[in-house]
């Protein structure tokens, strides 16, 4: 009987998983161990699943994949690991390990990147989104119920419906600075959330700075990251770097891009040059509120607004509170928590379409929270949040309150 093989030293930072003592600290804190109490689903079970698999102590199997697919990669726990384990770069080696043994399941992500990462295909996309949506054919697909309750159901629930523009474009205020602010588009973001795009470029317009979107840019590279194709997510960085290398403030709107934009030290073939880069990204509320003109007002919204930070806001970027500060500059706005637990929703890259299941388990008490709170609008600064959110919400029938970008509802509150 052979034994299981040895990953190659650099295939997998056993010296970083080293630095987990397995106190058990994180436990409390890991959604998908709350949901199945079940050590391997937990993060210094997963740590030591990945450690076996790298040195060889334990055969690959389809369990072990199941155990290591099933995490969220919320980072939850490295926020409150006392000894600074970097689980997030752990679990995406630990894919990635797993990938070396299997390469055929990373298929799915392969295609799904090229797409994504593709001018041709996501405008190709857009086209047909634009159509679906613009001809009311969306409308009588779900008005019917023509595709059930299934799978694809639950695919089309995800796509967001027409909604009115942000704000109209008006004239800038005098800028002092005459600062140029680069926005980070990214794939899902700019087939999905363009609305949030045009509203942060309408506000900072408003707030007298030139707005550009390089062109070149692509992906941010976090579906290959996470998927276990580190060499895709490499070449994604190196092309941003070059599509934003004469940006001097580089602003996303997605947290779940920004997680990987500040971490391109890692991921691009030269740190140094990710290291500058990343030094010059800001999110976008953080960015605007730092912005934010004493003189600009904004038309009052007697409205409850509940807000959901995503975990790669508060778990990753920090500063969560600046979404809370941005909105509370709306006059008679009443802000709410979705979930004072916070935990994640279950949206997490693509797990809320590869797991749905545990998904839709974690999304469950939200849904019923934003019922109970009767809610206008459910705030949320990642795409992939609102899309659950948004689909959860539809699916289920509840009292459906708008999903959006913070950025949105302020753009639309913009006076003149």
């Amino acid at each position: 009987m052979t034994s299981p093989p040895i990953a190659p030293p650099s295939a997998f930072p056993l010296d970083a998983a080293d630095l987990c003592v397995k106190c058990g600290l994180c436990l409390p804190h890991c959604p998908t161990y709350g949901e199945t109490r079940h050590e391997a689903d937990s993060p210094r079970g997963r740590i030591a699943l990945m450690q076996g698999l790298a040195s060889g102590a334990i055969a690959d199997s389809s369990a072990l994949h199941r155990h290591l697919d099933g995490c969220l990669a919320c980072r939850a726990c490295e926020r409150v690991c006392p000894a600074k384990v970097p689980y997030g770069q752990l679990i995406d080696a630990g894919r990635a390990l797993l990938a070396l043994h299997q390469p055929s399941r990373t298929r799915a992500t392969r295609m799904l990147d090229r797409l994504l990462s593709s001018d041709i295909a996501l405008r190709a996309l857009a086209a047909l989104l634009w159509l679906y949506r613009a001809t009311g054919l969306q409308r009588l697909v779900r008005a019917s119920r023509l595709l059930g309750r299934g799978r694809l159901a639950r695919l089309e629930s995800l796509i967001p419906a027409r909604r009115r523009p942000a704000a109209a474009r008006s004239a800038p205020a005098p800028a002092a600075a005459g600062e140029t602010i680069s926005l980070f588009s990214g794939c899902v973001g700019r087939l999905l959330d363009d609305d949030a795009l045009r509203a942060t470029q309408v506000l900072f317009e408003r707030f007298g700075c030139r707005v550009s979107r390089p062109a070149g840019q692509t992906c941010c590279g976090a579906i290959a990251e996470h998927g276990g194709l580190p060499a895709a997510a490499a070449a994604h960085a190196d092309r941003n770097l070059r599509a934003f290398a004469a940006a001097t403030t580089v602003v996303h709107v997605a947290s779940g891009c920004g997680a990987t934009l500040i971490d391109y030290p890692r991921l691009a073939s030269d740190p140094q040059r990710g290291a500058t880069f990343a030094g010059r990204v800001e999110e976008a509320c953080s960015a605007l509120l730092r912005r934010w003109p004493r003189q600009l007002a904004l038309r009052p919204l007697p409205a409850r607004v509940a807000v959901h930070l995503p975990c790669t806001h508060r778990n990753v970027l920090g500063h969560g509170g600046d979404v809370t500060a941005l909105l509370r500059k709306i006059p008679g706005i009443d802000l709410v928590e979705l979930d004072v637990a916070q935990r994640c929703c279950g949206a997490a890259g693509t797990h809320f379409i590869t797991q749905p299941e545990m998904a839709d388990r974690l999304l469950a008490p939200k849904l019923r929270n934003a019922e109970q709170l009767r809610v206008d609008y459910i705030v949320s600064t990642n795409i992939g949040c609102s899309l659950h959110l948004a689909g959860g919400l539809q699916r289920h029938g509840r009292r459906a309150p708008e999903v959006l970008h913070p950025a949105v509802l302020l753009a639309r509150q913009l006076a003149g």
